[in-house]
């Protein structure tokens, strides 16, 4: 639909074109009645000129006469000075007398009949009445032709036509001034709507309370279901900022009076202490500023490309690949237990490593000793199993959290499992956090819905 569409334009478009379709074939059925009314009146004079001459007609001299009455053609004579004819035929078609030798019309039976036709290029109302001498000594059989041009007709049928049509037009003015009053009182509550929703202030996000129909009040309880989304967003984004604010001003401020504290002291070993604390401070800090955008990427999924196929092995091996050296320098086991077949999924690559990432860099912060990475088929599943310490089944959905830690000690940020969370959500994927299988440490898996492809 075009954007220069208008609601009151379509319903005047699919309201007013039936309208004024039923207005023309009203016309023409008016049309069609004033032309059978002109014929029916002008034919009651046919038939009584006609009448008035058949009993004029007489046998005399072995033979049909007929002395015609003056009144007989007055009476068809109008204002539209039409031409009038007559004629008189015998039993078997000849001419007898008349002023014109008119056509004679289909039908054979003793009615009278009525009939247009063309005769010298003149368009004839033609009234044919059979008839017969009925007397005593004579019982002869006859036909009288009565005919005369349409003039008088076609002004009759017209003045008729015109009548009518003003009324016509005159209900057809009504009923389209009916039609815009109801398009504008039906469109009101719409109109009221979006004046609502315009002179809002653009920072409020409180529902709309307006008295609106049925129809209206489901787009509006649908408006206010979305500004209900929007105002637990934008409370969840405060609220994240606020705790980023924080958990970024304190290593910042750290950093700053750790500097100052050193620049204070003469000896060379505190500077290097100092600059090693520095540095495992800005270390941290780093992580979190890389966790923090990687959470706030997977929250906007307008910057999320679409999903693909890949391979779960493939996505678990780059993960552990990547990680193994950092395991490694902690002194921490890192296996890989996957099938040898691919399991394909639809999904993105990146935000499945990065979730992986974050398990195994939770594991190796919290003290484990033995990370497994394991693939599974049947259904599809990624799991990160460590020896650490575990979280109490009480504090797991906290974990879920931005910035909840499962312990104080560490140099975790609190991030790690809510981007893992974010993650399995997006991919449709159910998250689960059990002890691990000897009852020690943690065991996090994200179980997926088969191939999506």
């Amino acid at each position: 639909m075009k954007a220069t569409d208008s609601l009151y334009r379509r319903l005047i478009t699919w309201l007013l074109l039936p309208l004024l379709g039923l207005g023309a074939l009203m016309l023409m059925q008016a049309y069609r009645s004033a032309h059978d009314a002109a014929d029916r009146a002008f034919d009651r004079l046919l038939e009584a000129a006609s009448l008035a001459i058949a009993e004029q007609v007489k046998w005399q001299d072995e033979q049909l006469w007929l002395d015609l009455p003056p009144a007989a053609l007055e009476m068809l004579a109008t204002d539209a000075e039409e031409r009038v004819f007559y004629a008189l035929y015998d039993n078997h078609g000849r001419f007898i007398t008349g002023n014109a030798d008119l056509p004679a019309l289909p039908g054979g039976d003793d009615s009278l009949r009525f009939a247009d036709t063309r005769w010298h290029d003149m368009t004839l109302r033609v009234g044919v009445r059979p008839a017969r001498l009925d007397s005593w000594s004579q019982r002869e059989r006859f036909e009288v032709r009565v005919a005369h041009t349409r003039e008088g007709r076609d002004q009759l049928t017209w003045s008729l036509f015109t009548g009518s049509a003003s009324r016509i037009a005159l209900m057809a003015l009504l009923a389209i001034a009916v039609v815009l009053l109801a398009i504008r009182i039906a469109l009101a509550p719409l109109t009221r709507l979006r004046r609502a929703i315009r002179h809002r202030d653009p920072r409020t996000l409180a529902p709309l309370d307006l008295p609106l129909p049925r129809e209206l009040a489901e787009l509006r309880e649908t408006l206010n279901e979305l500004l209900a989304r929007m105002r637990r967003v934008r409370a969840n984004q405060e609220r994240f900022i606020g705790d980023a604010s924080h958990q970024l001003r304190t290593p910042l401020a750290g950093l700053s009076a750790r500097a100052e504290l050193a620049l204070r002291q003469p000896e060379p070993d505190a500077w290097r202490s100092a600059l090693e604390t520095i540095q495992a401070s800005s270390a941290r800090t780093a992580r979190l500023a890389v966790q923090l955008l990687s959470l706030t990427r997977l929250n906007n999924p307008e910057a999320a490309p679409a999903p693909a196929t890949l391979d779960l092995v493939a996505v678990a091996r780059n993960a552990t690949r990547d990680a193994f050296a950092a395991c490694h320098r902690a002194g921490i086991a890192l296996d890989l237990d996957a099938p040898d077949a691919i399991v394909a999924l639809s999904g993105i690559d990146w935000q499945l490593e990065e979730a992986l990432n974050n398990l195994i860099d939770n594991a190796r912060r919290y003290g484990a000793h033995h990370v497994t990475v394991r693939v599974q088929a049947a259904p599809p599943r990624l799991q990160v199993e460590d020896d650490g310490p575990g979280i109490p089944a009480e504090k797991r959905l906290l974990m879920l959290r931005p910035f909840h830690r499962g312990a104080e000690t560490g140099d975790g940020s609190g991030l790690g499992l809510a981007i893992v969370d974010s993650i399995a959500r997006g991919h449709g994927a159910r998250l689960t956090l059990d002890d691990g299988r000897h009852g020690q440490g943690l065991c996090v898996t994200m179980t997926f819905q088969g191939d999506r492809e």
